[in-house]
């Protein structure tokens, strides 16, 4: 989320991914330029500092060179269930540290939504009959970006047994539901958001706080600038049958109570 996130990202997660022996890291992007999208100069700092992947979100297009951009980076992802005639990508085929496939799709949600996006479990089922868990990927991450924890929860349950992990973004809260469901999967409400906590979910307080009291806009929104807590979740896997051994929500720096394996 904004700068205060970008930094945390490049000063801290390779620190992250020694301390936790990381394989294969997913970092969700949409909010990384000025709270609203990313940039490819911002991608390209992500993908430096760590991540192997970056999903984008509602917001994947805010920034207009992105549009450009995503076409020749295949590390991005934007959300499966976007425009028929987005560029980019849904869902991608990578391979961790130690040369095992993972699979990362995203999609969006609808409940709550601005817009009314295609059916996102008919869009994950069509990917997810392709791959079937612990064949071709011994690994399959579903990144489920929407407001409602309700749409996050299906989610979950109609890919038990058929992801490793089901995890939400997007309402930049972490949620304190880690578990794996009955059929292997590991789940996760929500990551929260790698920002300043000191905020209105990342952004300065004064002008939400107004239009909150008043109903009436000010000025633009802005990224919160203090320190950022490192937000997210670390699930282990078995190589064999692609479903969750372990999970563990994440949290390092900033405001927010530390949270480890």
């Amino acid at each position: 989320m904004g700068r205060a996130g970008r930094t945390a990202i490049s000063t801290g997660l390779r620190q992250l991914q020694a301390d936790l022996c990381v394989d294969f890291t997913v970092v969700n992007g949409e909010n990384a330029s000025h709270g609203m999208g990313l940039t490819g100069e911002h991608a390209k700092l992500l993908l430096e500092a760590g991540a192997d992947c970056v999903t984008l979100g509602d917001h994947a297009f805010d920034q207009k060179d992105m549009l450009r951009h995503i076409e020749g980076e295949t590390r991005i992802l934007r959300p499966l269930n976007f425009a028929k005639g987005a560029p980019g990508r849904g869902h991608g085929l990578f391979t961790d540290r130690r040369g095992r496939k993972v699979l990362v799709l995203q999609v969006l949600g609808q409940v709550f939504m601005k817009r009314a996006y295609d059916d996102p479990f008919s869009a994950v089922d069509e990917v997810l009959r392709k791959h079937p868990l612990g064949g071709q990927a011994q690994m399959i991450l579903v990144d489920m970006h929407c407001e409602a924890t309700s749409e996050k929860m299906g989610m979950g349950h109609y890919c038990d047994g058929r992801a490793s992990l089901v995890v939400g973004t997007h309402t930049h809260v972490p949620t304190a539901d880690a578990q794996i469901l009955p059929g292997g999967t590991g789940y996760l409400t929500d990551a929260g958001m790698c920002g300043d906590y000191n905020s209105v979910i990342g952004m300065e307080k004064a002008e939400p706080m107004r239009r909150f009291v008043t109903g009436m806009a000010k000025e633009r929104f802005q990224p919160a600038r203090g320190e950022a807590t490192l937000s997210g979740v670390l699930v282990e896997t078995d190589d064999r049958t692609g479903r969750a051994t372990s999970i563990h929500m994440i949290r390092r720096g900033g405001r927010l109570e530390p949270a480890a394996p």
